[in-house]
């Protein structure tokens, strides 16, 4: 059976100056082949950098570069990979107050919660609304989120990609 294969996204949210060359060896190993970022400021940050790498790979290359750059203090990334006709997508999200959050996705880019994780929160929530949307916050990364957003944003002025080939 041949392998399939996906594609996504690496978004360093924010990074320390020094941290950018060892975040470009983690990636390229777990993509095994060298890489090289577009570092540009990050605004909301003083003295941190940003970068976008768009990643083609088996699938799980996703959870594979996840794993090589979390665990470094004052990093915030978000990988992507997409789901493939065999395979779900996911998202990863790391803050270094929060950790790091996985949360499946559809092919539209939704967060898929399984049925097993919405019982468990009703099951916590015990009839109490508030407990219910507590425990969903956390299945869907809320948290994460509401801490990335104002990094995410300054990638507002960055330069397009354009995509010519799809497919």
């Amino acid at each position: 059976m041949a392998t399939a294969y996906s594609r996504g996204v690496v978004f360093i949210h924010s990074a320390p100056r020094a941290l950018c060359p060892h975040l470009e060896w983690a990636v390229g190993r777990a993509i095994g082949r060298a890489v090289n970022f577009d570092w540009t400021a990050q605004p909301v940050l003083e003295g941190a950098r940003r970068a976008e790498f768009y990643w083609d790979g088996p699938v799980g290359t996703g959870a594979a570069l996840a794993t090589s750059i979390r665990g470094w203090e004052h990093l915030r990334f978000e990988v992507t990979e997409d789901p493939t006709p065999r395979s779900d997508g996911g998202r990863w999200l790391h803050t270094p107050d929060l950790g790091i959050h996985y949360a499946q996705t559809d092919a539209a880019g939704n967060i898929v919660i399984g049925e097993d994780r919405i019982r468990y929160a009703m099951e916590i929530a015990a009839g109490s609304a508030i407990e219910l949307q507590r425990e969903l916050d956390i299945a869907l990364g809320s948290a994460w989120d509401e801490e990335l957003e104002p990094f995410r944003h300054a990638s507002d002025d960055a330069r397009v990609v354009w995509l010519h080939k799809v497919g």
